[in-house]
């Protein structure tokens, strides 16, 4: 198969000829039909995910049909369409017992733990727990963006964060996951403040349902979220990863306030410094969200198919696997402008749902 391979971080991927996978003897072969270019994916080209071992091929959000199936796998056949959360849950730890499936202790994640989907075919293990079948009329490139970004932002908003009508929601940083956000946000009666530096970015926010934008290269931007809502936000969202974000969404909040962090943080001097004088005396609650389990997804899929969500909207170009390592590589300096998904086999229709 061709794959997006790169042998060192940091240094140009290449598109070349890859053995095929094998299916695990609990998981599936999918023959990949769109698959989304993420942060996540550029944060492990740049070496700041431990799991990956080199040479590597990235890519963690996929739709596609299932090609080949192990032994051990009960419920998928050859020909299904599906999908899956970017944590694929090993199905029998403590975690797993309880319904957690999004820390899983033994979780694999495709583009990390193993060769991902920036190929032709990626194996995933586990398939009676993780995989999620794709309705017929939604097409595979709307259904990769929810494995990571939508299904991401969806319980970041409404399950960690427990959004309410009415409450204000501030979203820092309006990629693929912020963009996600806010319209979920918006959907559930939230009055969203959108926070970016691209004017791009912020159209689009306003357009998915943003009552507000912000322009964080201009304004100080916990300040300005503190005003435009009165007292500050009830759920502020880092949706970025950054140090300076994740500072501004805890002090965007009011009392009582809830921030969660979503964006990945790596490592670095100096480390992320929040205002805890403030979390202690107001009471805020600083939360984590770790992407959503496949179990989980019927409450979402349901908004989707009755079209409350429209995750296809965020998709806002369409690149093939000739173009992926270049795309990659500018995710570091280049702003968001929604979901960019590759498609991985050569005439491919983007809107395909058959």
């Amino acid at each position: 198969m061709r794959a997006v391979v790169f042998e060192r971080y940091g240094e140009p991927a290449e598109v070349r000829e890859v053995a095929d996978p094998r299916p695990p003897a609990a998981g599936v072969v999918v023959r990949v039909e769109a698959t989304g270019l993420c942060r996540s994916d550029w944060h492990g080209w740049m070496g700041h995910d431990p799991d990956i071992v080199l040479p590597h091929v990235p890519g963690h959000e996929l739709a596609g049909v299932v090609e080949a199936v192990g032994s051990g796998v009960a419920n998928w056949r050859v020909g299904d369409r599906v999908t899956a959360p970017f944590v694929c849950a090993c199905g029998s730890c403590a975690e797993c017992a309880a319904g957690d499936h999004q820390v899983c202790r033994r979780q694999t994640q495709p583009g990390f733990t193993h060769w991902g989907s920036f190929a032709e075919y990626v194996a995933l293990d586990h398939a009676d727990v993780n995989l999620v079948a794709v309705p017929g009329e939604l097409s595979y490139a709307t259904a990769a963006g929810l494995g990571c970004r939508f299904a991401t932002a969806f319980r970041a908003v409404v399950g960690q964060g427990r959004v309410a009508a009415g409450e204000w929601v501030a979203v820092h940083g309006c990629g693929g996951v912020g963009l996600s956000a806010v319209m979920i946000a918006a959907a559930a009666g939230a009055r969203v403040v959108a926070v970016d530096t691209a004017p791009e970015a912020l159209e689009l926010a306003r357009r998915f349902g943003a009552a507000h934008c912000v322009d964080a290269a201009a304004v100080d931007t916990a300040a300005a979220v503190r005003e435009l809502t009165g007292g500050g936000a009830h759920l502020s969202l880092d949706a970025l990863g950054s140090p300076a974000t994740a500072a501004a969404s805890v002090g965007g909040l009011r009392r009582r306030g809830r921030h969660v962090q979503v964006g990945l943080l790596p490592a670095a001097a100096g480390g992320t410094v929040l205002p805890m004088e403030r979390v202690i005396g107001w009471e805020l609650e600083i939360l984590g969200s770790h992407g959503m389990a496949a179990h989980a997804y019927p409450p979402m899929m349901e908004l989707v198919r009755s079209g409350v969500l429209r995750p296809d909207l965020l998709v806002t170009s369409t690149i093939d696997l000739d173009a992926a390592p270049a795309a990659l590589a500018a995710m570091g300096t280049a702003p968001g402008r929604g979901v960019t998904i590759i498609l991985p086999r050569a005439g491919q229709d983007p809107e395909a749902t058959a």
